[in-house]
């Protein structure tokens, strides 16, 4: 999102960067160079980040999937729930790549058990599709005490079919 930015815009910073306070950039190679110093320095987010733009086919880069793929594998390796959640959701819906549903839990199951809220998230709706209401209730309870609006959203609708008490729904 650019929630940063707007904020650093309203606070008088403008069209600096509220993290590194740096100009932003102008064009599509600025954009490319800037990312690709964090890359550079191994940050795992700007090679997540990088794989993100791959996957696009952004900012002048032309689209590879395949590309995308490994930058978002070698971000994961660094620690990136981000990079994790990206594998996952491709290889679930099978646009980009053929689908392998098995592995897609497995990048979503990492990411959840290093704190993404998103791929808890997501593991519910799989676990909900799949028949197991409990289980599915229990990922969606821990995404949402973690803040996800969604699993917030899914609990309540899944209270209202009837496979949430009353009691789990007000916890």
């Amino acid at each position: 999102c650019n929630g940063c930015c707007l904020a650093a815009d309203k606070s008088g910073l403008g069209n600096i960067c509220p993290f590194c306070r740096t100009p932003l950039a102008k064009n599509d190679n600025e954009v490319i160079g800037m990312v690709q110093k964090r890359v550079d320095a191994r940050d795992p987010e700007a090679i997540s980040h990088l794989g993100d733009i791959y996957n696009h086919g952004e900012y002048g880069l032309e689209k590879n999937v395949s590309r995308a793929f490994e930058l978002w594998s070698e971000a994961a390796e660094l620690g990136s729930t981000r990079a994790l959640a990206r594998m996952a959701d491709s290889c679930y819906s099978g646009k980009e790549v053929k689908q392998d549903k098995a592995k897609a839990l497995r990048h979503w199951e990492l990411a959840a058990m290093q704190g993404d809220a998103r791929s808890r998230h997501s593991l519910g709706f799989v676990e909900y599709d799949n028949g197991d209401h409990d289980r599915a209730v229990r990922h969606f309870f821990i995404s949402a005490g973690m803040g996800y609006n969604e699993s917030h959203k899914a609990i309540k609708h899944i209270f209202e079919i009837g496979h949430v008490t009353k009691q789990q729904y007000t916890e």
